[in-house]
């Protein structure tokens, strides 16, 4: 067995710690030591992706003890494919942050952040129902200590809000794992697969209460319509690098529900057959109209690229609902397509309200406009889902998919008026932006940084560095560069969904794999 499987788990584990206890002082050094691990995770997770391509799945057993009475942790090509996702979006949020000094708005940036790397990772290697609650733990705390970055009230008002909502889904989370070891005996994903589809039809209700409550559980986290109530306020109110970070927060909660739905409670499954997909759907659809009249109403930039998140959200859970191979083809390249987008336009408004910010009622030119609208027009066009880019390669995949359902022409309507809403809505906000300079209500002021006090010696922090906009925009140029390769190779990137989604759909390998030893 590999030792690599588990090395994005342990590498920011040790150096969060690390970060925090030597290096807390000397900024420079904690720079240097987050992009060197940050760089050693997209390396690591790189080779774990070579590991899955010939399909095999990939068991790493903690303590050498045997699923299912062991903690495994389990390579197949969807958890490489996220982990993969989350160590690109990592490292440019890194030297974004870097670039523009926002690393030292507040105490322990960096440390946090290899926390939440540390967590995100966990869940999407975890093959253990109870430790991807852990993991959805570790993430909780991480990120509610990212998002009062830099303090100010509203981040914290905000900060709470998102901390007491997503403990609520922790405590509903417990009570469906404790249903389901009730009914089952066990918590290992695998093991799991195998007793619910040996129990008998008439014994099954507690089961379905489980599986129920793990989908509202997992459509929290995945902001699904009416349980994203958290994510407006929590995403507009975090510093924006953070907020681009948050881009793969809610997709922990799609790879939970793909990764549950498709092994443990799959659709021949006859207990629970048909009852993620008639409940999902419908919220789905609810939740990319919702975000798309978000985007339309609202006059503060980083709340629309919120609701700009929803909205993207409701398009991949659509190709989620319809549990087919092909829609999960489709969900999974538009999963890669809307992390990059919703990260670049996050990055794009922390830079406006860089140069707008406190000072926009002086009716002063914005520096770099030219450069800034184009980033912005990029991203705009990226995440309403018009061509060239691939958004709309992504959507035309969606609507694809769906024509398998017999709901398809509703799905269609539902795709194609929220998009003209959506191109409406970045329309207006960039002519405001760029054009109105005079309109002061739409881009909402900084809030004044707030040093929060301790008992750390300032006189031994070294002087605060200069930031580097040259590095700020190299990473969100990345952004844009990920995305029109993403578009020109969309051929291989499908294929590898395809296959990722013909695994998914027969977890026969992965069962044998972690219960029998298949691949080790």
């Amino acid at each position: 067995m590999s030792h690599l499987i588990v090395a994005p788990i342990v590498l920011p584990a040790v150096l969060a710690p690390f970060i925090i206890m030597v290096l807390r002082h000397h900024l420079s050094l904690q720079r240097i030591f987050s992009v060197a691990g940050t760089v050693m995770l997209l390396a690591i997770s790189l080779a774990l992706l070579g590991m899955t391509l010939d399909g095999q799945v990939h068991v790493y057993e903690l303590g050498d003890w045997p699923a299912p009475f062991g903690i495994v942790m389990v390579l197949d090509r969807l958890s490489a494919l996220m982990v993969l996702l989350t160590a690109v979006l990592a490292m440019v949020v890194v030297l974004y942050s870097i670039g523009s000094g926002w690393d030292n708005r507040g105490r322990h940036f960096h440390a946090l952040l290899q926390f939440q790397l540390m967590g995100v990772c966990g869940a999407f290697l975890t093959g253990d129902a109870f430790n991807l609650f852990v993991f959805f733990e570790v993430l909780l705390i991480a990120s509610y200590g990212l998002m009062i970055h830099g303090g100010g009230p509203r981040r914290l008002r905000a900060g709470v809000q998102y901390v007491v909502y997503n403990l609520l889904g922790s405590t509903l989370f417990l009570f469906a794992l404790g249903t389901l070891y009730a009914v089952t005996g066990t918590l290992n994903m695998a093991d799991l697969a195998v007793r619910v589809g040996e129990m008998p039809a008439d014994d099954t209700a507690l089961l379905r209460v489980g599986a129920v409550l793990l989908l509202l559980v997992f459509c929290v986290k995945a902001a699904v319509l009416p349980l994203h109530f958290w994510l407006p306020t929590s995403y507009a109110n975090a510093p924006l690098p953070v907020s681009a970070l948050f881009a793969i927060m809610t997709k922990v909660g799609a790879y939970s529900i793909l990764r549950i739905y498709t092994l443990v409670f799959s659709p021949e499954v006859e207990a629970t057959a048909g009852l993620v997909g008639d409940w999902l759907l419908p919220a789905a659809m609810l939740t990319l109209i919702v975000g798309s009249i978000g985007i339309l109403g609202t006059r503060i930039i980083n709340r629309m690229i919120a609701f700009g998140a929803i909205a993207s959200m409701g398009t991949l859970l659509i190709s989620i609902a319809l549990f087919t191979p092909i829609g999960t083809s489709a969900a999974l390249y538009y999963t890669i397509h809307s992390t990059i987008a919703t990260a670049l336009l996050f990055l794009v408004a922390d830079q406006v309200r860089e140069r707008r910010g406190i000072r926009i009622r002086s009716h002063s030119p914005m520096p770099q406009a030219g450069l800034l609208a184009g980033l912005f027009f990029v991203g705009a066009i990226a995440m309403a889902g018009m061509p060239p880019l691939s958004g709309f390669v992504g959507k035309l995949l969606v609507m694809d998919a769906s024509r398998q359902s017999t709901d398809f022409g509703v799905i269609w309507a539902v795709i194609l008026i929220s998009s003209f809403i959506t191109i409406v809505g970045f329309a207006r906000s960039g002519s405001i932006i760029f054009w109105r300079s005079h309109d002061p209500d739409f881009i909402d002021a900084p809030e004044p940084e707030v040093e929060i006090e301790g008992t750390e010696d300032e006189h031994a922090k070294e002087p605060a560095p200069e930031p580097y906009p040259g590095l700020a925009f190299s990473s969100v140029f990345g952004l844009v560069a990920l995305l029109v390769l993403l578009t020109i190779f969309a051929g291989p990137v499908l294929e590898f969904t395809g296959e990722t989604a013909a695994q998914l759909f027969d977890p026969s390998a992965y069962i044998d794999a972690v219960l029998h030893g298949g691949q080790k």
